[in-house]
């Protein structure tokens, strides 16, 4: 199997900033077709106006809203072909650093329905097709907290091991199906999301790298191109540690 997506079309939701940017880059000059989503459109202009490549294509998407989700994908398929693979990089911290008694409920449902929710939403809208065309590729980006919590991001930490359980429900579902659904679990990365931290919770999640720092957007990009390239095909229903030696299971 090759590592070669030269002309792949990949839907990347949540294009706009973060890691989510800098993977739509990264697939834009390993030669992928891309359908950058995002809420944030003007963003979006922005990258396209950076990369200046005719194989990337701005798409509107909001996560809170079904609807949008599943017109994205038909948009996206109507004027650019079948999708070969999706990677969905749309999350929310949410509001953090309280205890669970404090916890704001309604911050906490905001926080499932684009985390979790929404990532179902656009697997439903993407693997029906891709399993009757025999092949495809999924990837959700989770977080090491999904697998191992953080104190005082208990719905980020809940809505990602959420995340976890729906790739691994959907692989086993999916298993003989040519496609194949994963999820990415970083340590911290260096990303926007990472401004919302305090000082103290930055100096906490850092302490438990082993490597003694945080992981960089290209990092992430280069995994993800791999696990959504023909290469990676033994492999679904798996949670990639992407976390500096942080991760013990």
């Amino acid at each position: 199997m090759t590592t070669d997506i030269k002309d792949h079309l990949v839907l990347v939701a949540g294009a706009a900033s973060g890691i989510g940017r800098e993977i739509a880059q990264n697939l834009i000059d390993k030669g992928a077709v891309v359908a950058a989503c995002d809420k944030n459109l003007g963003l979006l202009e922005t990258l396209k106006g950076e990369v200046k490549s005719s194989n990337l294509h701005i798409f509107s998407i909001d996560f809170l809203d079904e609807k949008s989700i599943f017109d994205c994908v038909k948009d996206v398929e109507s004027k650019l072909g079948p999708l070969k693979a999706t990677i969905d990089c749309v999350g929310v911290l949410g509001k953090n650093g309280e205890k669970v008694e404090l916890i704001d409920l309604e911050d906490f449902d905001l926080v499932y329905k684009i985390n979790l929710r929404g990532a179902l939403v656009l697997t439903k809208a993407v693997i029906g097709g891709m399993a009757a065309r025999g092949y495809g590729r999924i990837l959700h980006i989770s977080s090491i907290s999904g697998k191992e919590g953080n104190p005082l991001l208990v719905a980020y930490s809940a809505t990602k091991a959420g995340l976890i359980g729906l790739v691994k429900s959907v692989g086993k579902e999916y298993a003989t199906s040519g496609v194949t659904i994963n999820a990415m679990a970083p340590a911290l990365i260096e990303s926007p999301m990472t401004e919302s931290f305090s000082e103290s919770q930055l100096t906490y999640l850092k302490s438990r790298i082993p490597m003694n720092r945080l992981g960089h957007v290209n990092e992430a990009a280069e995994m993800a191109a791999w696990i959504i390239s023909p290469a990676c095909s033994f492999t679904t229903g798996f949670a990639f540690d992407l976390s500096g030696g942080r991760a013990t299971y």
